[in-house]
């Protein structure tokens, strides 16, 4: 695969990493579409192997998480084609709430979902978390330096602000120069 269809194989699965309870997760219908397979075929894998998905791997969607979640994305019709993966069966609206694995939960789903494909996509997404969280670290660190660099100056402008004030306010009695005129 060239290096060009890895970035945009990495744009799409940042693109379907959401922040939820704090946590960065993927959503199973997004991975059973990544996975190239339905969204209950993941789910059933996974139950299978619950006890492999500790809490810190994998939870479940609370509904109004989930109404939240859509209000970021889009509306439900603007989920295009994911509405059919939500596993409504008929309808828009899903009949079951979405698991959302985080980065070990995906990695795990490399154990349970043992497909070349399934290697192959559980490897760009544990690159996709890892480029992400290095991009996260250099937002932190070039928002330290704004931030010092802003304290320096405040600093510097205080002291020329104070400067220019003492200068305006102070009414010294100078004499006037040039040549003054007798009356």
């Amino acid at each position: 695969m060239s290096s060009k269809a890895n970035i945009v194989e990495l744009q799409i699965i940042q693109s379907r990493i959401f922040q939820i309870r704090e946590t960065r997760v993927v959503l199973n219908f997004h991975l059973a579409e990544l996975y190239e397979t339905e969204t209950k075929y993941l789910k059933r894998a996974v139950k299978r192997n619950i006890d492999r998905f500790p809490s810190d791997f994998m939870f479940e969607l609370t509904k109004v998480e989930l109404d939240s979640l859509r209000c970021q994305i889009g509306t439900l019709d603007g989920l295009g084609s994911q509405t059919v993966i939500l596993e409504t069966g008929r309808g828009k609206h899903p009949k079951y709430l979405p698991f959302a694995f985080t980065e070990q939960g995906v990695a795990m789903l490399a154990c349970v979902l043992n497909s070349p494909k399934a290697v192959q996509v559980n490897i760009a997404i544990v690159r996709a978390f890892v480029l992400l969280r290095q991009y996260l670290t250099d937002y932190k660190d070039l928002k330290e330096k704004i931030e010092v660099l802003e304290k320096e100056m405040n600093i510097k402008f205080e002291d020329i602000y104070l400067a220019l004030n003492y200068l305006l306010s102070s009414k010294s009695e100078r004499k006037p120069v040039g040549y003054k005129l007798p009356d």
